[in-house]
């Protein structure tokens, strides 16, 4: 049971692959693997705090401003995450910039929060936190790669393709976040009809 809600939450209901959800970030910050990996982690630790928070008020919440309180408890992570990343990872924070505040209004974190923790006990509530976060992380960690890749030749700073690579530029772009998104979300969904009908027969 644990392990399927961990599962479930990285790869089946995965937030960017599955859901195409957090949108923003997504196409915004993955401009290199290590910002890819930077905007993750700080999401999955708002996620999974809140997660664990939401699950332990849910009782004591009025149903009509749980929505409210919900976004207090995520803005109280978020704010810490900012000032932790400015002091202990000032280079990645300029990096991400207005990106990390604006994980307050990640529909990914509010929505596990509505869907999941305020319906579920703290201990699956933190995993879930854990599967849907590193799942949004893995997802952002290989759109990183792929943009790095093309348009700089390199993955996490180390160069792979040599001196005589032309880098396409338009993908560390915005049109090249769209571009990228889209071939990644055809082959994943390609290969997944495709192993649902080798299935079938």
């Amino acid at each position: 049971m644990k392990m399927r809600i961990f599962t479930e939450g990285f790869w089946k209901n995965n937030a960017v692959f599955k859901q195409v959800l957090g949108m923003c970030p997504t196409l915004a910050v993955t401009t290199s693997a290590k910002n890819g990996i930077g905007m993750g982690l700080a999401t999955t630790a708002v996620l999974v705090c809140s997660n664990i928070v939401v699950s332990l008020i849910k009782d004591f919440i009025p149903s009509k401003v749980r929505i409210p309180a919900y976004i207090v408890v995520i803005a109280s992570f978020v704010t810490m995450i900012d000032l932790l990343m400015n002091a202990y990872a000032h280079s990645l924070h300029k990096s991400l910039g207005l990106f990390i505040p604006l994980i307050v209004v990640n529909c990914v974190i509010l929505g596990r929060a509505e869907s999941f923790a305020s319906k579920n006990n703290v201990m699956d509530s933190l995993i879930d936190g854990f599967g849907i976060g590193l799942g949004f992380t893995f997802a952002l960690f290989v759109l990183g790669c792929v943009r790095e890749l093309l348009g700089n030749g390199s993955i996490l700073g180390v160069n792979l393709l040599g001196e005589s690579f032309s880098p396409a530029i338009v993908m560390i772009l915005p049109p090249g976040a769209f571009l990228a998104l889209g071939f990644l979300l055809f082959i994943i969904n390609y290969l997944d009809d495709k192993r649902n009908k080798k299935s079938v027969t």
